[in-house]
């Protein structure tokens, strides 16, 4: 266990700006950084291994949750892979004393809260028409049955997510420096170090 608060989870569903979320944390905080997640699934274009994620077979994958390398990990079944949280990298930043944020769900996000008094915050759009509107604005080319697959496993994921995060905090469009208020906020209170 570690003293003072080092891991962050941050979490939402699909297009609920977790990810421009936690990279705004990281640009605004040279101590905050992001836990590099192992994946099976196959890189996008331009992802590097180590820096996207660690990109294993589902063999190699397996091998490293045996060696204990991959400390809770999912099965994401719409893209058929898993995705894991990776000690290793885990490890070195937290050696560094900098404030790791991991990307989980509810299950991961309890596993970061039990083993590393992890805060966890969950980001929720004010509403999932907003999200749909997000969804073809991220992508143009996304068919009707994408965007009514991912609304309904993110209405799945936010009710899920009830009572099972410390913070549920509205991200609402035109208004994420307020949300980053927030935030920031929470993170002071819960004991996290937070540069000046």
């Amino acid at each position: 266990m570690y003293g003072k608060k080092q891991v962050l989870v941050i979490a939402g569903p699909t297009a609920s700006g977790e990810s421009t979320f936690t990279h705004e944390l990281i640009d605004s905080f040279e101590n905050f950084t992001k836990l590099v997640s192992a994946t099976t699934r196959k890189p996008r274009l331009n992802e590097q291994h180590g820096i996207d994620y660690y990109f294993f077979t589902k063999d190699k994958f397996f091998k490293e949750v045996e060696a204990g390398n991959i400390i809770e990990h999912t099965h994401v079944a719409n893209r058929d892979a898993y995705y894991g949280s990776y000690k290793p990298d885990l490890d070195a930043k937290l050696v560094k004393h900098l404030n790791v944020i991991v990307n989980t769900d509810p299950r991961g996000a309890q596993f970061f809260k039990d083993n590393y008094g992890a805060t966890t915050i969950f980001l929720q759009p004010k509403s999932l028409e907003v999200l749909e509107e997000r969804l073809r604005r991220r992508d143009p080319d996304i068919t009707e049955e994408e965007v009514h697959k991912r609304v309904l496993s993110a209405k799945k994921e936010i009710e899920e997510a009830q009572g099972r995060f410390d913070y549920m905090v509205w991200n609402t469009d035109g208004e994420f420096a307020d949300t980053l208020f927030d935030v920031v906020e929470i993170l002071k209170q819960e004991g996290y170090s937070i540069p000046e």
